[in-house]
């Protein structure tokens, strides 16, 4: 997310005083006084967000930025993440790519072909998941919590990669349904950590033929 400056708050008089006098000009009050303010808003400025903290003026809600990035396991399948929708907004969700790519020369197969690319993956404290882009939710655009928990099935799915192969998705970022009796809110604010499991090898054949790492990713929300 790019780096934003964060506004001095004015008070009410003098913002509605400086809107007046935008429209007005030399015309205004005070005796026909300029009371413009000539400092140019800018498109990274921010607002304050009620629930304590920020979120980029335009927007409907806060932004995202990874704040730490494992390194790359000891596998021969190299992972990557980074943001590809750093707002939310009316239209879409904060939103992620995750590449895969087949460091060897070898064809090699990755499970589960879902949770690789963090598909359907919570983060550690369960308040936020991740779900593929491009698909309709039951969550009210701009507020992106989920109002109800989403199925997903037990199959275990399995992606093969020719040597040298990168593929990449997108997922987008929700707010995990809420339980009965807790309040209710939209995306929250604060740091949430990610991680998920992927394994490789021959997953047709033993689990002495496959070999398993975690690997993930903190992200801020503010």
């Amino acid at each position: 997310m790019s780096l934003t400056r964060r506004t001095l708050v004015r008070s009410t008089a003098l913002l509605s005083l400086g809107l007046v006098a935008g429209c007005l000009g030399d015309g205004g009050s005070n005796g026909g006084a300029d009371d413009t303010d000539d400092t140019p808003d800018l498109p990274g400025d921010t607002t304050t967000d009620p629930a304590g903290g920020t979120r980029p003026t335009g927007t409907g809600g806060p932004g995202i930025m990874l704040t730490n990035v494992d390194a790359a396991p000891d596998l021969p399948i190299e992972p990557t993440v980074e943001v590809s929708e750093d707002v939310a907004t009316d239209d879409h969700p904060p939103q992620l790519r995750v590449t895969l790519t087949n460091t060897s020369d070898q064809v090699v197969e990755v499970g589960e072909g879902r949770a690789i690319f963090f598909q359907y993956v919570s983060d550690d404290s369960r308040e936020l998941i991740f779900l593929p882009a491009g698909e309709t939710y039951p969550a009210d655009p701009g507020c992106w919590r989920l109002d109800e928990p989403i199925a997903v099935t037990e199959e275990y799915r399995v992606e093969s990669f020719d040597p040298g192969e990168s593929r990449s998705k997108l997922v987008d970022l929700y707010g995990a349904a809420k339980q009965e009796g807790e309040e209710e809110s939209c995306l929250p604010v604060g740091e949430f950590r990610f991680e998920t499991t992927m394994t490789v090898g021959s997953l047709s054949g033993g689990d002495d033929e496959r070999t398993s790492t975690k690997w993930g990713f903190s992200l801020s929300l503010e």
